[in-house]
């Protein structure tokens, strides 16, 4: 059996495309005719090869725009499955189309939306299947679609706004990197035997800067081993719970950058437990959902210890209060929300404060790690170019 991409229009004229099994050509059409479709091309779909790792994936924004849509034709009053067949054929992202066709596939047989989203968590996260159970639940399934939507592009905002903050430096190290490496493993060495045919006593820098080129030409494919040997076992540790969680905290520690972390994760927190509360989620399994969504272990420890003290009858804020990963603040706030019975609101009014805490702490970051780069550079680079040139300077002075 091969798999047959086709192409056709249904006899009111709509565009339909999809892929089905077949021994050949002809009994592909041959299905299609029996389901009036108005065949326009069949092809054999090529083979793909799947490389661990490799291959396209469903990105949040892929995520985004699917559920945005899914809302307007849900207010609109198309039916569920329509609406899915009809973003399953026009899905940009293969994976996503073919995850949207076996969950249409699942609610026709049955099963709830939520359940059928529950079997692809690879596309849809345990945030996004239990906020679409909470609204199937309540019947406000388009609702809690935009909601979601809005929250996913918030959080995609946040996360740009920090990817944003590291490109420039990460870019200035890597070039400087190489530069380092092509003027210690290519250039210093014709400097070198330029001095050693001269003769005489190199200067101390000098003499150091050359020692440094000669080990790294005799030992630089068992450096790039030893790094690639360093980057898998940190990758190795971090995998593991404990890794994970060392990790984070001396990540939280770190000077200026440890800042930005702790308020992304504040703003992340407060956001998605705002809006599972506000879509009708129980708090307990919001906070365990939340805990496992935020995308740091100090953060997941610290909620989770939380959500044991109030399971026994505490309130939200006074296990979170002794936690020091949660300002005074945002205790205080949460307290006056729980007080006032307007928990979800104040969540949100957190996160919109922390969201622009976090674009101060960014630009901060960014103002500080410009100048830093440039004085790495110029004393690194300044400091090879000296070294090389000390004894050209003594050579003039002794012509002279």
């Amino acid at each position: 059996m091969s798999t047959f991409v086709w192409t056709g229009k249904t006899r009111q004229g709509a565009a339909r495309s999809g892929e089905l099994p077949g021994k050949n050509r002809e009994e592909v059409l041959g299905l299609l005719r029996k389901e009036q479709i108005n065949v326009t091309s069949v092809k054999k779909k090529a083979t793909e090869i799947n490389i661990p790792g490799f291959g396209k994936k469903v990105t949040d924004k892929d995520i985004v725009i699917f559920t945005r849509q899914f809302a307007t034709m849900i207010d609109a009053g198309l039916p569920l499955v329509q609406c899915l067949e009809i973003l399953s054929s026009q899905a940009e992202n293969p994976v996503l189309g073919k995850a949207l066709e076996e969950i249409r596939g699942d609610v026709e047989g049955g099963s709830t939306y939520a359940d059928a989203l529950r079997k692809h968590p690879k596309v849809f996260d345990e945030l996004y299947v239990n906020m679409v159970a909470a609204g199937e639940t309540g019947g406000i399934l388009d609702t809690i679609l935009n909601r979601l939507s809005q929250h996913m592009e918030k959080s995609m905002k946040l996360k740009k706004q920090i990817k944003s903050a590291m490109v420039y430096p990460s870019t200035i190290l890597g070039v400087a990197t190489i530069v380092i490496i092509v003027l210690m493993v290519w250039v210093i060495p014709i400097f070198a035997k330029m001095f050693t045919d001269f003769g005489g006593q190199l200067p101390g820098l000098t003499q150091m800067v050359i020692d440094m080129s000669y080990f790294m030409q005799s030992n630089i494919f068992y450096m790039v081993i030893a790094t690639g040997i360093g980057v898998f076992i940190f990758k190795r540790y971090y995998a593991t719970t404990k890794g994970h969680y060392q990790v984070d905290k001396i990540a939280l520690k770190l000077p200026v950058i440890g800042d930005v972390i702790q308020k992304a994760s504040i703003a992340k927190f407060t956001r998605t437990l705002g809006t599972l509360i506000s879509s009708g989620v129980p708090i307990l399994e919001g906070l365990g959902i939340v805990a496992k969504t935020s995308g740091n272990k100090v953060v997941e420890a610290a909620v989770m210890r939380a959500r044991q003290s109030i399971s026994e009858g505490k309130t939200i804020a006074e296990p979170l209060g002794k936690e020091k990963v949660f300002p005074p603040m945002v205790v205080q706030m949460i307290s006056v929300g729980e007080s006032t019975g307007a928990i979800d609101s104040m969540l949100s009014k957190i996160a919109d404060f922390y969201d622009d805490e976090v674009d101060s702490a960014v630009a901060t970051l960014t103002s500080l790690l410009e100048p830093m780069m440039m004085v790495f550079l110029g004393i690194t680079i300044g400091t090879i170019v000296i070294a090389m040139y000390l004894p050209i300077f003594e050579m003039a002075s002794i012509v002279g």
